[in-house]
């Protein structure tokens, strides 16, 4: 029993042997910890809600740094896929100095067959040019329609585009050099015109004239820019420039290398001879592009790489804003406990053990907000990654670097207020009100 001015003690306590070497007789460091580990959970089981609203921002900063990092990486790897899907080892020939829209090929010269021969024949790093022709024009058969690409080419394009044929064949010779109304569809052609039956053997009617399905193309999916790669219509290079339009200007031309070949020498090449075609003197400029789609595939990837970095700092400033949260808490759980501290110091408990106790239960809040938010990151870039169809990597590395980095963040914060914890003196702490 106590008096008014000493009221009995009846704060929450643990029994002596809790406390550590001093008086309990436990004298080795795997007991110490363990004690402050049971004492760092029942004070985290005691404030349920306090201890989750401390590693909201632990949570939060580890979810958003694997989420950026992981969807970067995802776009990354699309990016190339995408690249590599439009060819191996290509090179795209245009006129104009420059690509893309508003791109300034008005007036530039455009390619001729005699081109074409020219590059096969004299430059030997080139494995296959195919010379397309495209416009978008509304196919029709069997009283459904669609508007797709229509382009004209040779059987290199199936060589150079890299494409293979899910089903029929490619243009015979014969068909190439009469220009007859054959064509091989894509995918999305034969879903929108044919639905799941086969092609082989019917009719489109392209403008006012029919053509005969000889060949389906083997599904490539989404292509670069968003584009869709399987909904194109290939003819013959003659049929197109006699039927559709209505010249013999080619404005792209395919290049594709072969195998093991540089592509520095071969582009030089391949500029040089455009330079004698064209009849440009030393000092003038191009007046075409050349292309390599693996620079492209280089830039947009390292470009992407330089956001995801940039993204991941970001979000990972809210893992320190999640670190003060919890020094403040901590700070402020030392002064609600300052008494039972005097209590557990006046009893045996050494200074270092309560500075474990204290370190410990900072490193269990910010560990367990590490923990949850790495789940959350993985449920939402799971989520993400199949609505923004691209491939889900997961990165072991940045699941534990952010868990490390997030125990860290633990040790850090924690260390201020398990010290002034364990500097308390036992006299002052036991008159704490």
């Amino acid at each position: 029993m106590g008096d008014e001015n000493h009221p009995p003690i009846t704060h929450h306590s643990l029994p002596i042997t809790s406390f550590g070497s001093g008086s309990s007789g436990l004298g080795n460091t795997d007991t110490m910890l363990l004690n402050a580990l049971l004492l760092a959970l029942r004070e985290i089981r005691r404030n349920l809600m306090r201890s989750f609203l401390t590693v909201l921002g632990i949570v939060i900063g580890v979810a958003a740094v694997i989420t950026m990092v992981t969807l970067g990486n995802g776009a990354t790897r699309m990016v190339s896929d995408q690249i590599s899907s439009l060819g191996s080892n290509l090179l795209l020939l245009r006129p104009g100095q420059q690509l893309g829209p508003g791109r300034d090929s008005a007036g530039a010269m455009n390619f001729r067959s005699a081109d074409v021969e020219a590059l096969q024949n004299q430059i030997t790093a080139i494995n296959a040019v195919a010379p397309v022709v495209g416009s978008r024009i509304t196919l029709v058969a069997g009283g459904q329609n669609w508007s797709s690409v229509v382009n004209g080419s040779t059987n290199g394009y199936f060589i150079a585009g890299n494409w293979h044929l899910a089903a029929g064949r490619d243009f015979s010779d014969e068909e190439e050099r009469a220009g007859k109304a054959v064509c091989v569809i894509g995918n999305t052609v034969r879903k929108q015109l044919f639905g799941a039956r086969t092609p082989i053997g019917e009719a489109i009617r392209v403008k006012n004239f029919s053509c005969e399905v000889i060949g389906l193309l083997g599904s490539k999916g989404q292509g670069a820019m968003g584009m869709d790669q399987d909904d194109v219509v290939l003819m013959p290079l003659r049929t197109v420039q006699r039927r559709i339009t209505g010249n013999l200007d080619i404005s792209t031309l395919m290049i594709s290398l072969r195998e093991g070949v540089s592509a520095a020498p071969a582009m030089e090449q391949i500029r040089l001879l455009m330079h004698e075609r064209r009849k440009l003197g030393e000092s003038e400029e191009d007046n075409f592009n050349l292309m390599d789609t693996k620079q492209i595939a280089e830039i947009l990837s390292g470009t992407i790489r330089t956001m995801t970095s940039l993204l991941g700092a970001v979000a990972a400033v809210s893992l320190l804003v999640g670190g003060i949260g919890i020094m403040n808490i901590m700070l402020v759980s030392v002064t609600e406990r300052t008494r039972e501290i005097g209590i557990r110091l006046a009893i045996g408990a050494l200074a270092h053990e309560v500075l474990w106790q204290f370190l410990i239960e900072a490193v269990v809040l910010s560990a367990f907000g590490g923990l949850v938010g790495i789940a959350l990151a993985t449920l939402a870039c799971w989520g993400l990654s199949a609505l923004l169809n691209m491939p889900f990597l997961f990165n072991a590395g940045i699941n534990l670097l952010a868990f490390g980095f997030s125990a860290g963040i633990g040790v850090l914060f924690g260390y201020m207020p398990a010290r002034r914890a364990a500097k308390l003196d036992p006299i002052e702490a036991l008159r704490h009100e």
